[in-house]
């Protein structure tokens, strides 16, 4: 008899175990795949460290956060400047004055103030029925047409006019030369990846890897005073009202011969007709100098029940089924759900460390 099962080696799920075990808790964790770390697992490959589902740039403006993930890691002082490309044409995101002039040939703040304000002025539109006329009504059409259209139909997986206006309730646009996506004071890459991060909380730790919760259900609802689940909640209750809509990721990993092959970590592919939302480039994310490079190609697919879910599709149809899941939860005397899944929300890396902080510093008190 464990104190606590946790249900899935992700940061979530791996923060607690080591909070726990720092308390003197007997604890195993269990997850379904072959390895830790859930989606910031990295793997050496040709000596880069790959994001296998995806870039994860670490970024806070909480020192008490930075510091806590600092015991772990040493990060370097990476800064996230993606690029877009729409067909040959290439701009700096986020949407700042590099971007403007490359669009329109302005120079000053003044000058693309004026172009923006005169696309949203002539569009004419008061009341956005869609996204579509929502991120036209906020930053114009050229903008829209080049930078957000194609990536976002991709995104969802639905054209722009059947999209809901909500969804895009401001676009960040900045009028100065700053290509640094994230205004947070604290960020950069853990140096030899995330999945030494995760190793060092479970050191000491009862681990099982290839091991499925719902394979073995009551054995393990009875192995441990409490459950920590990071899975899907729907799942957790046999989707007893219905699913909870998700999108999944599609991932193809090569690693080429030659030393570099775009020249940015990230670079996002913004014409629908790309099938791929963005190519990443892992070695530039740790400065490497390696002869080979590794490229990952990431691609929106739709997600049914058996995939990987990725992106909780948090609109009000959703929101409002998940409180019913969550009225089941606030039920439940033994297992507490935590992390993007449990919680059905989109977290950033930080986030996740604050709200299991927050669930540790609950039950040890």
């Amino acid at each position: 008899m464990y104190d606590y099962l946790i249900v899935g080696a992700g940061l979530f799920g791996s923060l607690f175990a080591y909070e726990a075990n720092k308390n003197g808790k007997n604890v195993l964790v269990i997850d379904k795949r072959n390895h830790v770390g859930g989606n910031i697992f990295t793997e050496n490959v040709e000596r880069i460290n790959v994001h296998k589902y995806g870039a994860h740039i670490f970024h806070t403006d909480d020192k008490r956060i930075w510091d806590y993930i600092n015991q772990f890691a040493d990060f370097n002082n990476y800064i996230n400047c993606p690029i877009a490309r729409y067909k040959n044409e290439v701009y700096n995101l986020p949407f700042n004055m590099n971007t403007f002039s490359r669009l329109w040939g302005v120079i000053t703040p003044e000058q693309a103030r004026e172009r923006i304000n005169q696309q949203i002025k002539e569009a004419n539109i008061i009341e956005p029925q869609n996204l579509e006329e929502q991120a036209i009504s906020l930053v114009g059409k050229d903008i829209y047409e080049k930078l957000i259209k194609g990536y976002t139909e991709k995104q969802w997986g639905r054209k722009a006019k059947e999209l809901p206006a909500f969804i895009i309730k401001r676009i960040p646009v900045r009028f100065t030369y700053n290509n640094n996506y994230f205004n947070d004071r604290y960020q950069g890459i853990p140096i030899g990846g995330y999945t030494n991060i995760i190793k060092k909380m479970l050191d000491g730790i009862d681990v099982k890897l290839n091991t499925d919760f719902f394979d073995k259900r009551e054995y393990y609802m009875n192995s441990a005073k409490r459950i920590i689940f990071t899975g899907m909640i729907d799942e957790f209750y046999n989707y007893c009202f219905g699913e909870l809509e998700y999108r999944s990721l599609k991932f193809e990993t090569e690693v080429l011969n030659i030393e570099n092959f775009q020249g940015n970590a990230v670079v996002n592919y913004n014409e629908f007709e790309v099938p791929y939302t963005r190519i990443i480039e892992h070695k530039h994310f740790e400065f490497g100098t390696q002869k080979k490079t590794a490229i990952t190609r990431e691609y929106p697919v739709a997600w049914h029940r058996g995939d990987e879910p990725y992106y909780a599709i948090n609109n009000e149809k959703n929101n409002n089924l998940y409180k019913k899941y969550e009225e089941l939860a606030k039920s439940e005397n033994k297992v507490v759900f935590g992390g993007r899944l449990g919680m059905y929300k989109y977290f950033d890396m930080d986030d996740t460390i604050k709200a299991a902080l927050e669930l540790s510093k609950k039950e040890f008190k």
